[in-house]
């Protein structure tokens, strides 16, 4: 029905071919703006900046005011586990590195990882407000002005400086920053410096071999005397035996020998 309707309003309302239509409507200007804001009356200006509020000034500068006090957030079991994890990780581990955590692919830090593994290297991240907090309430508190900014730790039970810098040399974009070792808090320079002086074996080797030369030379030296002396003494002996004159049985000297006449 509705279809019908249409059809038949069509017919009738447009225009048939070869025929111009009688009356056409066309148009001009443009629409009615009403978003733009209505210019204030000059009278209606002035009396708004007149009555304007404005506040009276503080008779103290809000900086020099104390801050109000802000109640104390309680400690989320995360906060207290990563406390006690950092605790052991500086109580149990002698070389501590810091090195500032870049932004690098997720592929390059597994393979850095995979290779400190090897010479039981550990890589620890930890965030600031935590460890921050324990620095400041423990010797290690020379720390902190390392921390800044994203770190992580390279840790391990004894002191592997020379395989750490050798895979950090490889990773130019991992700048080492510092740590201690032992309780010594060293710089850049001085994990480099450290790496290069000679194995504890081989310190060890060479401290007993220089002992051993010393007493080698102590023994000789205080051997050197009495064997002098016994040797002194056993000549003087065999000169005396030497210089007395045969005595026989009957108890006289025996004539000398006669010289023969030629």
């Amino acid at each position: 029905m509705a279809a019908a309707v249409a059809g038949t309003l069509r017919g009738g309302l447009l225009p048939q071919a070869g025929r111009l239509p009688t009356l056409q409507t066309v148009r001009c200007g443009s629409k009615a703006v009403t978003r733009h804001r209505r210019v204030m009356h000059f009278e209606r200006q002035k009396l708004m900046a007149v009555t304007e509020y404005i506040p009276p000034k503080p008779a103290v500068n809000p900086r020099c005011l104390i801050p109000p006090l802000r109640p104390p957030q309680e400690e989320t079991g995360l906060i207290r586990l990563l406390r006690r994890e950092i605790a052991a990780v500086f109580r149990d581990n002698r070389m501590i590195a810091i090195c500032q955590n870049v932004a690098i692919s997720a592929e390059d830090k597994l393979l850095m990882r995979h290779r400190l593994r090897k010479h039981k290297i550990l890589m620890k991240v930890f965030p600031n407000q935590v460890l921050k907090p324990f620095l400041e309430n423990s010797k290690y508190q020379n720390l902190l002005p390392l921390f800044v900014g994203h770190n992580l730790l390279l840790v391990s039970e004894e002191p592997k400086v020379k395989e750490m810098v050798r895979i950090l040399k490889g990773m130019p974009f991992l700048p080492l920053l510092g740590g201690c070792i032992d309780d010594t808090i060293l710089s850049r320079q001085g994990f480099i410096n450290y790496s290069k002086l000679p194995s504890l074996a081989l310190v060890q080797g060479e401290l007993v071999g220089g002992l051993t030369l010393l007493m080698a030379q102590t023994h000789a030296l205080l051997q050197h005397q009495p064997l002098q002396l016994t040797a002194l003494l056993d000549q003087y002996v065999r000169q005396q035996h030497e210089g007395d004159p045969i005595v026989p049985v009957s108890g006289q000297p025996s004539p000398p020998d006669a010289v023969l006449d030629s």
